[in-house]
């Protein structure tokens, strides 16, 4: 039996760099086929497994959804020979029953953005065509990890969740977020579905954990969402954030 040696990619990741989680830490620039990640990479040990982050939109969080490099993201952390990948994100609910601060394992997404590359393969090799199964995108594995984790931290989850990614930058309209909900949605955010697609290609185990900051804007007794009220619920559970990455990464094999 051939003994896999774990090493992490963090995408989101928001706190790990904290020099009282991730040590032995130092930045490193690449680039990739695909041109260089949103952030450079800063590599590191958690619970003396190697790590390796990326800030998605940039350290200072100035890359807007859509403009984001995902290629080069998921790629860097291929060349860095991550064997897993967490990624963890804000997202607005589409349910009653999803609570602000509430977090979501993710196990289907719907891709409703038009203009990204959402592939890695730009031509194909004459009788090789690459055709990706996505039926179950996230692994099964890491979302039982996340699901087992929330439980032991007593956070308040929900074990199966379907998010649905925009471009962005803006918010839904009202009738794009009722949409939202008949087709099946649960959570709604801009940059899911485009990472799962990639890391899927790359052949890398990608679970995500999602958490709630708002309610979009389908119901009638709640303002509308606004970046501040995402950024306040945030901050408030950044801790079970870090949390619940830092004891699941403890379990991956």
């Amino acid at each position: 039996m051939v003994n896999i040696i774990v090493k992490i990619g963090i995408i989101g990741g928001s706190g790990l760099d904290d020099p009282d989680i991730l040590k032995d830490a130092k930045d490193i620039d690449v680039k990739t086929a695909f041109g260089e990640p949103t952030s450079p990479l800063k590599v590191g040990k958690i619970h003396d497994i190697d790590v390796v982050l990326i800030a998605r939109h940039g350290r200072e969080h100035t890359i807007p959804p859509t403009q984001i490099n995902y290629r080069a993201n998921i790629q860097a952390l291929k060349d860095q020979g991550c064997t897993h990948i967490l990624a963890t994100t804000a997202c607005g609910s589409l349910r009653e029953e999803i609570g602000r601060g509430d977090f979501v394992i993710l196990d289907q997404f719907i891709d409703f953005t038009r203009l990204r590359k959402v592939s890695f393969f730009e031509e194909f090799t004459p009788g090789d065509m690459k055709h990706t199964p996505m039926a179950y995108p996230y692994s099964e594995e890491l979302r039982h990890i996340f699901i087992e984790t929330a439980r032991e931290l007593n956070l308040k989850y929900h074990e199966k969740g379907t998010v649905i990614t925009i471009e962005g930058p803006r918010f839904s309209t009202r009738a794009e977020s009722e949409m939202f909900r008949i087709w099946g949605a649960d959570v709604i955010n801009m940059s899911i579905a485009t990472e799962t697609i990639l890391a899927n290609e790359a052949s890398i185990p990608y679970g995500v954990v999602a958490m709630s900051t708002d309610y979009d804007c389908w119901k009638d007794d709640e303002v509308p969402v606004t970046w501040e009220e995402i950024l306040e619920i945030f901050g408030k559970n950044v801790n079970s954030v870090i949390a619940l990455l830092t004891n699941a990464i403890k379990k991956i094999k």
